[in-house]
Order: structure tokens, then C-alpha cells, then sequence
């Protein structure tokens, strides 16, 4: 049995939900989000709370009970408090700076990176060695951060490079004599 799966999302104040069918779509103050489940679940609305129900005992009802709840409860969070990742630059003349909606990097190239913000998120830069990637979508708040980091990832031997906040970069030992 999921552990997962069987807790039901607690809606909190300020936040509704409609289920049509197989479709959710929970409202909140910082916006609307849906998510359509699959058919081995059912999603029962009963009391100010989400449950997920599994169909049968398959393995993929199984495996869809607890992921549907996951995902309900993403919903929930992002359109009451929204999602959140930081990352911080380090390297000398290393830096960010927000240019209009855009951000503008840079990384030691010969050219400044200009990063296209998407829609749905919005980017800050609140010191020059800080971006905030802020949305009510976790899975693209995570990929425009990870998109961002790929421009230059940390490396082992002076930890130069973007980095997630509190990240751990494995440092190497360089050339002896």
C-alpha cells in the first residue's frame, strides 16, 4: 500500500478545487493550475481535503496512486505559496543582473549570456552573485534553474561556475610538482 498515495492533500485557506472527471484544477492566490490523472486513479474532493484512490491492485494503479498524489499536492503549494530555487555565483567577474525581463550573465566568455526568461516564471537577481528563480510550476521553476546553472556548472578545482544554494561541489587537489 503507498504510503504516499493513502494521505489526503489538505487544501489550504484561500485555496479551491474542481474535480471533472479525471481533471483537477485547484485555484489559489497566485493563480490557477489542472492536472489530469490517469484512469487506473480515482480523485475524491471530501472536506476540505484531495484523496487519491487506486482502481484495482496492478502494479500501475500502484504506481500512478502515489504519483497522482504528488502531483495534486503541487498544485496545492504552488498556487498558495509558489516555488522557489536559488542559485549563487562564484568566480572572479563572475555576475547577473536582471535587463528588462531577461538576465543578463557573465561567465567568463567572450560574450555576455543573455537568458530568455519563459513564461509562467519570473527571475531576480537581488545581488550580483544571486539569482531567485520564483513560479507556481515546480517542474519548470527546476528546469529554468538547471538551464540557467548549465551555462557554466561548478568545477572541482577552484569551485568557479553556478551553482545551487547550499550545493556541495566535491573539491579536487591540483597538479603537484
Amino acid at each position: 500500500m503507498s504510503r504516499i498515495g493513502k494521505k489526503p492533500v489538505e487544501l489550504p485557506k484561500g485555496v479551491t478545487a474542481e474535480i471533472k472527471g479525471q481533471t483537477i484544477e485547484v485555484k489559489g492566490p497566485k493563480g490557477t493550475r489542472s492536472f489530469t490523472a490517469t484512469d487506473d486513479v480515482d480523485l475524491v474532493l471530501e472536506d476540505g481535503s484531495v484523496a487519491v484512490k487506486p482502481r484495482g491492485t496492478s502494479k500501475r494503479s500502484r504506481q500512478q496512486w502515489g504519483m497522482t498524489r504528488s502531483m495534486v499536492e503541487n498544485l496545492t503549494v504552488g498556487v498558495s505559496t509558489g516555488f522557489k530555487k536559488e542559485l549563487e555565483i562564484q568566480g572572479v567577474g563572475y555576475r547577473a543582473n536582471m535587463q528588462g525581463k531577461d538576465l543578463k550573465l557573465a561567465l567568463g566568455y567572450s560574450h555576455d549570456v543573455i537568458f530568455v526568461v519563459p513564461e509562467g516564471v519570473t527571475v531576480s537577481s537581488p545581488k550580483q552573485t544571486e539569482v531567485v528563480v520564483e513560479g507556481m510550476d515546480q517542474q519548470l521553476v527546476g528546469q529554468v534553474a538547471a538551464n540557467i546553472r548549465e551555462w557554466r556548472k561548478p568545477e572541482p578545482y577552484k569551485g568557479k561556475g553556478i551553482r545551487y544554494k547550499g550545493e556541495f561541489v566535491f573539491r579536487k587537489e591540483g597538479k603537484k610538482k
